[in-house]
């Protein structure tokens, strides 16, 4: 398993938005899952000043060997000027689990 499953994770302003890219993924087999979550409140700072904003978060079950393509995809309809798309390292997963990440990805 070593390192080859990543969850990626990126932040948008509206439902549909969200459901977009889940779907886009998903169609295109980037992705074996997108879960949607929200709203959330994010604080953060933009341009010198501190913004808050309703969002949803889609957290995207993939391969690692995937992630330039999900980034891509992801930017080609993520609305802001620098979308949240950070990826992390399955370290430990259902054995399960993973053969039906590999099988439905890639």
């Amino acid at each position: 398993m070593k390192n080859k499953y990543i969850q990626v994770v990126t932040t948008i302003s509206g439902k549909s938005g969200a459901e977009k890219i889940a779907k886009s993924l998903i169609d295109k087999r980037l992705a074996a899952c997108v879960q949607i979550a929200g709203p959330i409140k994010s604080i953060y700072r933009w341009k010198g000043k501190i913004e808050t904003a309703k969002e949803w978060v889609c957290v995207i079950k993939t391969r690692k060997n995937l992630y330039e393509k999900v980034e891509e995809a992801i930017k080609k309809i993520h609305p802001y000027e620098v979308p949240e798309i950070i990826a992390v390292p399955i370290a430990a997963a259902n054995k399960d689990y993973l053969k039906w990440i590999k099988l439905n990805s890639g």
